[in-house]
């Protein structure tokens, strides 16, 4: 199977989308974690329509709007991870949700009395598809803002440029030294 990148000059940085045939498989920040260099993947640099409509999407997004359609997603990841990623997908534009309550979502649909938080943090960070699956808009049970594959500076970005109220959260002390992101 073909895989195909393209790159996008974000406010917040470069960013890189890559996709297959199904459609975008990652989207994130060049310096972030994780990125498409390190997989073992051959990627081709192209215009495929699933990235032109991401593209699109992030046009959109930075632009201070709410996009309204979601583009083509190939979501790559465990039964679990997927779960969650389905649930962040749902997260309102501008709004946040906790750990807590996405693990009582799932525990609830499973008919479990409890679920680990812990674990969904695991599934939420290690989402590929950085923004569109807006895991940036979790945050911690005491309204800890916590970490974010792009670094938290541009997690409190991203959540302001929704127009979410990042006053109330509680941001670490110290931030890693490559978090210094130009303003929106």
């Amino acid at each position: 199977m073909s895989v195909y990148i393209c790159f996008y000059d974000s406010p917040l940085g470069r960013m890189f989308l890559t996709c297959d045939s199904d459609g975008i498989t990652s989207v994130g920040f060049e310096n972030q974690r994780f990125s498409y260099s390190d997989t073992s993947s051959e990627y081709e640099e192209s215009d495929t329509p699933s990235l032109k409509e991401g593209r699109r999407w992030l046009d959109i997004y930075f632009a201070g709007k709410e996009a309204e359609f979601t583009p083509p997603l190939h979501l790559i990841g465990t039964a679990f991870q997927k779960e969650v990623w389905q649930i962040l997908l749902k997260i309102p534009y501008g709004s946040v949700m906790t750990y807590g309550e996405i693990a009582n979502e799932i525990a609830e649909k499973r008919g479990l009395d409890k679920m680990s938080s812990r674990a969904v943090g695991g599934a939420v960070g290690h989402n590929p598809i950085s923004i569109i699956v807006p895991c940036h808009r979790v945050i911690g049970s005491c309204g800890n803002i916590t970490g974010y594959g792009g670094g938290i500076e541009r997690k409190i970005k991203l959540l302001t440029l929704e127009g979410y109220d990042t006053s109330t959260l509680k941001v670490p002390r110290k931030l890693p030294s490559f978090c210094s992101i130009p303003a929106l």
